[in-house]
């Protein structure tokens, strides 16, 4: 009996595709349990570098300064010539420069934290009057109840110490005379009486002073009383707020009452 040539290719066939199809699920068993490890590993190293670079802290001016100082010096010592060596004080030189760059910056972060501390202090000491009166500059006067009080600061003696008040159209309605009055914070008071020895209404009124000593006139400045309502911190500092009167700072406060 003659084998069909045919015959034997096509019996072979059935086997040949019987055996691509295991190499096939063999060959995509493989590759499905490298998968999870390869793609790991490549989550892992992303991951990694990402927080190296996020740790990576960013360097300071002075810091950078040094890191480029010191790699120029050791670049320098490194290719110099033997025969004609680098000045050992020009080197000590630099590096006293390098370290007084250094040794400011430190300064002026300290210098900076003081500031700080001291900002936060004056707002506890501000925050501490807050329902107190002050005296501060001002040229306020109030009325009440037929009683005003304010005062005056002397920068030095005078023989002659007048007061000039005035009603809301710049009117003078009374002048004290306070007579000879040493240097320094004058406490003064007034009864509500004007010129003519009449009582004026209870009011916000505007005084002025005047001093005289001998024939020279002298520097007198005007204070007002209020009462301290709250505070606010600005760049400048702590700043109070006086009823009437506004903002004042702290070296504006003469006395507190």
């Amino acid at each position: 009996m003659l084998n069909n040539p045919q015959s034997a290719n096509i019996a072979a066939a059935p086997v040949l595709a019987v055996n691509a199809s295991r190499n096939n699920q063999a060959l995509n068993a493989a590759k499905n349990s490298q998968a999870p490890g390869v793609q790991s590993v490549s989550g892992n190293t992303t991951d990694n570098k990402t927080g190296a670079a996020k740790s990576a802290a960013p360097k300071n001016a002075v810091a950078e300064s040094q890191d480029r100082f010191l790699k120029l010096l050791v670049t320098q010592m490194k290719n110099q010539d033997p025969l004609n060596p680098m000045d050992n004080a020009q080197v000590t030189s630099q590096m006293a420069q390098l370290s007084t760059v250094s040794g400011i910056d430190k300064l002026n972060a300290t210098l900076a934290a003081l500031s700080s501390s001291m900002i936060a202090s004056h707002s506890m000491q501000a925050a501490s009057m807050i329902g107190h009166v002050v005296v501060v500059p001002g040229n306020r006067i109030e009325l009440k109840n037929s009683k005003g009080a304010a005062a005056l600061e002397l920068t030095q003696p005078a023989d002659k110490v007048t007061v000039h008040i005035k009603d809301a159209s710049g009117n003078v309605v009374r002048n004290i005379d306070l007579g000879s009055q040493p240097s320094g914070i004058l406490a003064i008071e007034w009864d509500g009486m004007n010129d003519a020895n009449a009582q004026i209404g209870d009011g916000n009124y505007k005084f002025s002073a005047s001093a005289q000593l001998g024939t020279d006139k002298t520097s007198v400045n005007t204070l007002s009383y209020g009462l301290v309502n709250g505070v606010s911190q600005k760049p400048e500092g702590a700043s109070l707020t006086v009823d009437r009167l506004g903002e004042v700072g702290l070296d504006g406060v003469k006395q507190i009452l």
